[in-house]
């Protein structure tokens, strides 16, 4: 460690709570030590630029670090306050949306009817039941490669189905 990163650590341990008092009243407790650990910081990496008082350095940038905060906070509170509940919610489907959707699922569940019972149950095992091939291999006597080959299967099949409504 270099004299000036030693001179850095004891101004933290010597100065890190007074200035977290001090920002806290400007801030609140929410955000103190984290304004005060980014000023050390930038204290740390700018160690050989600064001279001078220390103690006046620290409290000026810890000073306009919380001037930056709230200044920030400021633009995010009126962000989410001009956003309206519209733009929170997802948009509501229109009457073809969900007849092609119904459609599509229909077509899935045909093609999912059609395959081996074992593909479709590692299928329903891995997508329904968020299941891994790693927990679905020993419980279906089955090596995690062959997980992998029935589920290509099956995902095939579902992809087939659907381009086959579209056209």
């Amino acid at each position: 460690m270099t004299a000036r990163s030693e001179e850095v650590s004891k101004l933290y341990v010597d100065r890190s709570a007074q200035l977290e008092r001090q920002v806290k009243r400007k801030v609140g407790s929410f955000a103190a030590r984290d304004i005060v650990h980014d000023v050390f910081l930038r204290l740390w990496e700018r160690a050989t630029e600064q001279s001078g008082n220390p103690h006046a350095f620290l409290n000026r940038c810890a000073r306009n670090a919380s001037i930056d905060y709230l200044r920030s906070e400021k633009v995010r509170t009126a962000f989410f306050i001009g956003l309206t509940q519209e733009q929170y919610a997802a948009p509501v489907a229109s009457p073809h949306d969900v007849l092609v959707a119904r459609q599509g699922i229909g077509r899935i569940d045909e093609a999912l009817a059609r395959l081996p019972k074992q593909t479709r149950h590692v299928f329903l095992l891995n997508r329904i039941h968020g299941k891994t091939f790693v927990e679905i291999a020993p419980a279906m006597g089955i090596s995690e490669r062959m997980v992998a080959k029935h589920m290509a299967r099956a995902v095939a099949a579902c992809e087939a189905a659907l381009m086959d409504g579209s056209a």
